[in-house]
This record gives structure tokens, sequence and C-alpha cells, in this order.
């Protein structure tokens, strides 16, 4: 699986699943959204994690599994047992890593056997990973795991279009790889660490006008076993966790019984087909201060905004309106889903030359 075509599900409901395996991380990076570091010890229940992906069936499946941290690869044994899970369902998986194993000079036997076991690797680089993994340590093992038959891509991150190391680092790429590995860029944006000096995310829109939210497609599982239908941070670690965003637990629940709450519920049909502020204003709300991301939290409990969804959004016509925001949030393909939710600037690169082996 090439980056392109993971990138190209992100608007498709239920299309996908975040897991987030653990916060632990060895490295300490001064941008990292969700606070890892080694001292930090939360984590799903294993058993309960291989229980939910072992509920996947041929029939009722994410297409892929993307597995994060934290560092997944601290649990390279679990990390493997779940792709094999996943994989015997038919759906398919990739994994995420900082590269804190690329300091070795050989990748250590259980950890490659665990990435033989994922259909994609991505390695994160940025300014602040390069402070503790050197970029040639991360090039070297970036080459071993394509030599071992797993496709492979970057995950970078910079504060721009105009960020020079964003330029630096695409060259060098470039260079090392001859145009054939493929690179997702996105925007540091003000959470985790870099809350305290990272920019606004985009200017929130006009109520008046539909924004629909991709982000609210596919279901994460949180560091407690929480399963949320938003991949933002602040709405991932909010306890409890907005009622219209809470899709269950992986201790008491099911794929199919998330996978149902997610794509059946009529306000995040509307979410993902017009927006929060938008639909707040449909519904006759006032207009809710903050972010986005904070309007959209603050529907939770709002019974007028719930009322206005089932009225548009329920049943098979809120199916087909669902559909339709999927299909107009996939217009351009991945280049066009990194437009929109990336930096613009390099959207191109999510498809360098095919990513050919």
């Amino acid at each position: 699986m090439e980056l392109a075509e993971l990138v190209g599900l992100r608007p498709f409901p239920a299309a996908g699943l975040l897991l987030g395996l653990t916060r632990r991380c060895p490295l300490r990076c001064g941008h990292c959204s969700t606070g890892s570091d080694l001292t930090v010890r939360e984590e799903p229940d294993a058993g309960q994690l291989l229980r939910f992906v072992g509920s996947f069936t041929e029939e009722n499946r994410p297409d892929v599994v993307m597995l994060t941290g934290g560092e997944p690869l601290l649990l390279p044994t679990l990390t493997g047992e779940l792709s094999f899970l996943a994989r015997r369902a038919g759906s398919r998986t990739a994994v995420l890593s900082g590269m804190f194993f690329a300091r070795s000079r050989e990748i250590p036997p259980a950890i490659l056997r665990a990435i033989a076991q994922v259909d994609h690797f991505s390695a994160s680089l940025d300014v602040h990973h390069e402070r503790e993994v050197a970029r040639a340590d991360v090039f070297r093992a970036l080459h071993r795991i394509r030599e071992s038959g797993v496709s492979v891509s970057f995950h970078l991150t910079g504060t721009g279009a105009a960020d020079p190391y964003l330029a630096d680092i695409t060259r060098a790429i470039e260079r090392e790889f001859g145009g054939r590995v493929p690179c997702l860029v996105n925007e540091v944006r003000p959470f985790g660490r870099a809350a305290s000096w990272a920019r606004p995310a985009r200017s929130g829109p006009d109520p008046s006008a539909a924004a629909p939210c991709s982000m609210a497609a596919w279901p994460v599982v949180a560091f407690d076993g929480t399963v949320l239908a938003c991949c933002n941070q602040d709405t991932v670690d909010r306890r409890p966790a907005p009622a219209h965003l809470d899709l269950g637990h992986i201790g008491s629940d099911d794929w199919g019984t998330v996978r149902r709450r997610a794509l059946e519920s009529p306000v995040l049909r509307m979410i993902r087909a017009v927006g929060p502020a938008h639909l707040a204003a449909r519904s006759g709300a006032a207009p809710r201060p903050g972010s986005y991301c904070d309007g959209c939290r603050a529907l939770d409990g709002d019974e007028a905004v719930a009322a206005g969804a089932r009225a548009v959004a329920a049943g098979p016509a809120g199916a087909l309106l669902d559909l339709t925001a999927a299909l107009r949030g996939a217009q351009g393909g991945p280049e066009g889903v990194v437009r929109r939710h990336g930096c613009p600037a390099y959207a191109p690169l999510v498809g360098a030359r095919g990513a050919a082996r």
C-alpha cells in the first residue's frame, strides 16, 4: 500500500482506524502533539486491543489500520500481532515511527520483524526529530526497510510553505531516494508541546458557509481505550469526552458497534458534511468562541443541534449526504486531500514518481 492510497481514503467515514498503542517514546521532540516521553505510562490494555482488532470480519472491517503512538515500535510484538489480525480480516496496516531505532547501525531484529508485518511504513522527520535522531541514520534505516519489500514514506512537519527546513529536507530526500519515496507534509499545530509556540490552526470558518470536517471520519483509539470520532489531540485527551464524539471503548465494544455509531450518528454526518459552525448556526445556536475544534466540542449536549441534525441527516438520506461529502472531500485525489488538510505547497510529494521501489 502506497502513501497516496492511504491519504486518498482519509475523507471516507470508517475507511480507517487510528490506534494509539502507547504514549511512551524514547524521543522528546519539542513539537510532540501527545507530549510523549519514556516516563509516560498511558497505553490501552494490550488484550483489549487484540480483542477489538480481532473482532474485524471480512464483511465488516476498516480498509486500513494506522498504528501510532507515542512510539508503537516500543511494542514490536504487539504491533506485529495487531497487524496480523487486521490483515487476516482483509484490512491493510501502516505504522508511523519516530525512528528511535535508527540510531543503531542495524535495525533490531524484533523491530524489523514487526515492520515486515505491515503494508506501509512511515518515518517521522522534521527539525525536532533531527535533534534526536540524525538524518543520515534515518535514511540508512529507511533504505534497509525498503530492501525488505515494505512500502515506505516520510511524514514531515514544518511551519509552512516558507519554512527553509522543509525546502532543505525535501531536496535531501529527493537526492537520497531519487524521487521514489513519497512525503506527507503537514504544518505544526499548537497541540501538546507546541501549544505555547506554534501558530494557531487556520482561521475559523464563516458559520453561514459549509466547512466540512474530514478529520471526524476515522475512529481513533485513545491511550485509555476510549474510541473517539475525532483525531484532534485536545479532543482525544479530553475526559469526559464530548458525547457526540464518543464512540465507545475497546474493552466493551467491538469494531462493528463502533463503526455503526460512527456512520449512523446524524451529528457526525453533519459535521462531516457542513462542519460544526454551520451545523450550530442552522440550529439557531449562538456562535461559539474559540477555534473550529472548540466550536465542535461545544456542541456537546446541545439538544437543538442534535434535533437539527436528525431532521436532515437521519436514515438513508443522511447516509447519502455523508457519502456525497466524502466524495467531495476526495476531489483532487490524495493531492487534494493534502492541499486542504496539510501543507498545500508540498501536496504533490504525496505521490512522488509512483513511489516505486
